[in-house]
């Protein structure tokens, strides 16, 4: 039987990355996410419920978190969960869950990335307009004529008309 282990989380950085480097000189960035989620309460007024997610990056994708991840920010991470266990320092067993990054994509503005702000707030991602379509060739007005009953109505091309039938499904 196959599985999935995958996490996908928005929410905003509790602190600055804290960045670190292992034996052979990879970097490894460790930051937490908080996500909220409200709902309405048993009496009636709206709770706001806040979840803390600690997250570990490494090799390049921990470079680009040390360097452009601050305190604050929005951000979107996808990963795996991977729990540890240990004993603390009275013996006890316990056990930490973290999420393990994968993807990365830095959310909301320019501000604080050593870039200043071009007034945009779209996550220092442009994105061309679509080219205007081509309008409709103009005729002149001809007297109006009853159109024919069996007239198919015209349709907008779609771009899909070019597409194959041979739909498996």
């Amino acid at each position: 039987m196959a599985s999935v282990n995958k996490v996908i989380l928005l929410g905003n950085l509790g602190r600055d990355p804290e960045v670190r480097y292992l034996p052979s000189g990879d970097p490894v960035a460790n930051i937490t996410i908080a996500t909220s989620s409200r709902f309405k309460g048993k009496t009636g007024e709206m709770v706001e419920e806040t979840e803390w997610h600690r997250v570990t990056f490494f090799g390049r994708l921990a470079e680009i978190a040390s360097q452009y991840l601050k305190k604050g920010r929005p951000v979107y991470v996808e990963g795996r969960i991977k729990t540890n266990k240990y004993t603390d320092k009275n013996g006890v067993e316990r056990y930490s869950t973290d999420i393990i990054a994968s993807e990365m994509q830095l959310l909301g503005g320019r501000e604080g990335m050593g870039e200043p702000s071009q007034g945009d707030d779209d996550g220092g991602y442009s994105r061309q307009a679509p080219a205007p379509r081509p309008a409709a060739a103009q005729r002149p007005a001809a007297p109006m004529r009853q159109a024919p009953a069996a007239a198919p109505a015209a349709r907008p091309a779609s771009g899909f008309d070019d597409m194959d039938d041979d739909i498996p499904f």
